[in-house]
């Protein structure tokens, strides 16, 4: 269950691709690029957690270079690595050429001087010709969590987290071992964790002394700071996905950006309503540029001019996967314009190209491209391919881009914006970087084909084909519905690291991907149909998938699967009681097995409201009362089929005794069931070990169902 959507920016990347898989790290000696031999030719779990992760990249305007991060995993010591490479990305027709690598993380470039600004082991540094300078400051600073530098080089805004509820140990010092937590208002959990503390941003004065009259720098040290939200209980980024795309310099250096839900407790729990807030360094003023709007405004970012400034803007409170929009406000004037008027999809990252030309990317059937919008709203496409591309970072003349598929990991690409191009005015991606040639050189990948099907209601469904390493037409196949979660989150052309489809058609299945009714890309009629609607449309949507594909000869149809991951779990839960027989197994990962459950235990009250209709308490509020008619609770009495359950204990959005209680009323169905707990994952799988057992658990329920 998605709960919270992704609106990231350029630093960040593509992480809706894999669902936000976040590195592990840790101060140890570094993971190096592993050398994997993989046997057969098909990708195996151990092939895929020895994949490079590509993630921020970041151009440098002065130099030419690009920095880019990549993560390395070793399954044996539990644990991962982030790198940074410093490369020159215009040598040998695309062929980077790497100038420097290093531990870290974050990278930033420093101005106009050729530094690297960058995170290793909590503190920052500034690096040049392989010779590094830290960032000191007279008190310690162990809860950094982010940076952002001024134009001019002389400010810093340091994102740290802030104690905003008392601890038990605050409240009782004679009792420092005890570990309950003692709470009087709701958010007192949220994501993984017990809500004690805040990100808040620090503004500090940076002073750098130098080396003669040259520019290298000798040393760097933070001064004084201010903290923006001093004294209050707010999140700025806010969490649990914001990141320091939330925040932004004006060009004259004397004004910040930031986004911010100024609310706590119940008031949080039931409002996505954020501001974008102007904070004036020398009067110390808050300005809100979006009051009145009562949705998500987010990611504010300054035109190079400094005339303008833009950001993602979602109009209806409690809504979180409402459309997000792109917005403008003339900073002299106050004039507003809604530059995305025309998509009918969302925008997912921006970023200025020049004083008058935003780039974005957005989903629209089943795949994400890249386009631009002038001041007046007018949209070209720039970009057209079976991939998904995210906006990693522009520089004079170009874009940067972290592009990948269902059949290929994140790569780096530019894009020359000068391109000169004829009809359709297609700009061409150069592929920088190929992280994993070692691995995919070693394996046969599956096809990846659309097929259009018409739905129960006479609508044009996509469906994703995925079929397995030499597939063979006159052979049978077993063959699986993979069911996305979200609810509202598009089956386009992304890759993961868990629900990866090489990896589960290497076993020789053929995968159904559906874009149901619920996804975004469509339009947004389609994307709305969900809300209230859990047991309705989208599950007939499911079945025409996979019924509509079963007319082909090659489909084993004695030996089909379906499985799912969040609203995908709960859509396994619902089908193993609909589903007449057709299904010979299923897997449900962090899935809803009790609505009303679920309705309190969650911790973004929002959703549950917004989705669910309201209140099981609510008699007279229809809506809710069909929602709650459908919770798969309700139908374990026609559960007839081998279901295996999969979740995390610190998934504190869809809690673990989901999972369990499904799994006990299989068992007392005396329906073949298995249960696979994760006591220090949440709502994904983090730990290669873990990730590992997750495939190896999978793969065997697969094969021991639908192959014996």
């Amino acid at each position: 269950m998605k709960y919270s959507h992704l609106i990231i920016m350029a630093t960040v990347g593509m992480l809706l691709a894999s669902c936000a898989e976040k590195p592990v790290t840790d101060t140890k000696a570094p993971i190096t690029k592993p050398q994997i031999t993989i046997e057969g030719g098909r990708l195996t779990p151990e092939g895929l957690w020895a994949m490079g992760r590509i993630g921020a990249v970041k151009s440098d305007i002065e130099t030419g270079l690009i920095a880019y991060t990549v993560s390395y995993y070793s399954v044996t010591e539990n644990r991962s690595t982030t790198w940074i490479r410093v490369c020159n990305p215009f040598v040998n027709n695309g062929e980077m050429e790497v100038v420097d690598e290093f531990v870290g993380s974050d990278p930033a470039w420093f101005g106009n001087s050729g530094y690297l600004t960058y995170i290793k082991g909590g503190k920052i540094y500034l690096r040049r010709d392989k010779e590094e300078v830290e960032l000191t400051a007279n008190d310690p600073i162990d809860d950094l969590e982010g940076f952002l530098l001024s134009p001019t080089r002389d400010k810093i805004i340091l994102i740290r987290s802030v104690k905003t509820v008392p601890t038990t140990a605050d409240k009782y010092p004679d009792l420092p071992l005890a570990t309950g937590h003692v709470h009087e208002d709701l958010m007192y959990k949220h994501w993984d964790e017990w809500v004690e503390s805040a990100p808040q941003p620090f503004i500090y004065d940076l002073q750098l002394t130098y080396y003669g009259e040259g520019e290298r720098i000798k040393s760097a040290k933070l001064g004084e700071s201010v903290n923006i939200l001093e004294g209050t209980p707010y999140e700025c980024p806010m969490r649990p996905f914001g990141g320091i795309e939330q925040l932004a310099w004006h060009p004259d250096n004397e004004t910040i950006a930031y986004t911010c839900r100024k609310k706590a407790g119940l008031d949080y729990a039931i409002s996505t309503d954020s501001d974008i807030y102007l904070y004036n360094l020398r009067t110390r003023e808050h300005t809100n540029l979006t009051e009145g709007n009562g949705g998500y405004d987010t990611n504010p970012s300054f035109s190079p001019d400094g005339q303008w400034i833009a950001w993602q803007s979602m109009e209806r409170d409690g809504y979180e996967s409402d459309e997000n929009r792109l917005f403008i406000m003339n900073l002299q004037t106050g004039e507003k314009r809604w530059l995305s008027k025309t998509l009918d999809s969302n925008v997912d990252e921006y970023a200025w190209y020049n004083d008058s030309t935003i780039l974005f990317n957005a989903v629209w059937h089943g795949t994400i491209d890249l386009y631009s919008v002038n001041l007046h709203g007018f949209i070209e496409r720039l970009t057209d391919g079976q991939h998904d591309l995210g906006l990693a970072d522009v520089s004079d003349h170009y874009a940067f881009i972290l592009g990948h598929s269902m059949r290929q990991a994140n790569e780096v690409y530019r894009l020359d914006m000068d391109e000169q191009v004829a009809e359709p005015y297609l700009l061409t991606l150069t592929q920088l970087t190929r992280e994993n040639d070692n691995i995919y050189s070693q394996i046969e990948r599956s096809t990846v084909v659309p097929r259009w099907q018409k739905t129960t209601d006479g609508k044009d469904m996509l469906t994703w084909i995925i079929y397995p390493p030499h597939f063979d037409p006159t052979k049978k196949y077993p063959t699986i519905l993979y069911c996305e979660g979200g609810p509202q989150s598009p089956v386009s052309q992304f890759w993961s690291f868990r629900w990866n489809f090489m990896m589960m058609s290497a076993g020789d299945y053929i995968i159904v991907a559906p874009n149901r009714r619920g996804l975004p890309g469509f339009g947004k009629a389609w994307n709305e149909q969900i809300s209230g609607d859990y047991g309705g449309q989208c599950m007939r949507d499911y079945l025409t998938a996979i019924d509509e594909f079963c007319k082909e000869p090659y489909v084993d149809t004695d030996h089909l699967g379906c499985v799912g991951a969040s609203f995908g779990g709960f859509s396994v839960y619902w089908l193993a009681g609909h589903h007449d027989k057709r299904f010979k197994a299923f897997i449900a990962h962090d899935g809803i097995f009790n609505l009303e459950m679920q309705y309190l235990e969650t911790e973004e009250k929002w959703f549950a409201n917004w989705d669910m209709g309201g209140a099981y308490w609510e008699k007279d509020n229809k809506i809710a009362q069909r929602t709650f008619a459908n919770s798969p609770h309700r139908f374990v009495d026609k559960w007839d089929t081998p279901i295996l359950c999969i979740h995390g204990e610190k998934d504190y959005r869809i809690l673990a005794n989901q999972a369990m209680a499904a799994f006990d009323a299989a068992k007392m169905r005396g329906v073949p069931a298995e249960l696979l707990i994760f006591p220090d994952e949440n709502h994904w799988v983090l730990k290669p070990q873990n990730g590992i057992l997750w495939q190896r658990t999978f793969r065997e329920w697969l094969d021991r169902w639908l192959k014996e």
